[in-house]
């Protein structure tokens, strides 16, 4: 018997799903992307540096319920990955979103007709990872999304969408 791992688990592919729950009728999607692996850095730092000193105070002191401490660590970046994996940043001809959560979903909205600026930011450390963050500007008081961090392909990213928001204009009579 031929034994196939595909067939015992089941891969999340929930990209085109989730976003296509969030457009109106009349919409369809330009741009959808998931955040830069970047913002699971601190956490992947944490379970390193707590599987450290693990290793180290169990070995001095024997003791095993330092380890529990640090499945907890563990399992929050796991929570933190799975949440990852559910994020999209999404760009339509009408609007821009950011769709977070798993448990409690928040979908941030800013209609492309509000921004009024946008700019792109990067850090030395996101220069070298390879992402940045966008500062919108909109016309009204209460702004639903400002900054959104860890944007991948960050230079390709702010051509797209500035494209979208400051669409070109054909001075050409017809």
């Amino acid at each position: 018997m031929n034994l196939n791992l595909n067939d015992y688990v089941v891969f999340r592919n929930t990209g085109t799903r989730t976003v296509d729950r969030y457009l109106m009728a009349h919409e369809g999607q330009t741009i959808a992307v998931r955040r830069h692996p970047a913002v699971l850095l601190r956490y992947v730092l944490e379970v390193v540096a707590g599987l450290l000193v693990c290793a180290y105070i169990s070995t001095s002191t024997g003791l095993t319920l330092i380890w529990w401490l640090w499945l907890i660590v563990l399992l929050r970046l796991m929570w933190k990955v799975f949440e990852w994996s559910d994020e999209y940043f999404l760009v339509t001809e009408h609007r821009v979103m950011l769709i977070t959560g798993i448990l409690n979903r928040r979908v941030a909205m800013i209609p492309l007709a509000k921004v009024t600026d946008i700019a792109l930011e990067r850090s030395a450390l996101g220069r070298m990872l390879g992402y940045g963050e966008f500062v919108m500007e909109s016309a009204g008081q209460d702004q639903a999304m400002r900054n959104i961090k860890y944007m991948p392909y960050p230079e390709q990213l702010y051509f797209e969408v500035s494209s979208l928001v400051f669409p070109a204009v054909d001075d050409s009579p017809d």
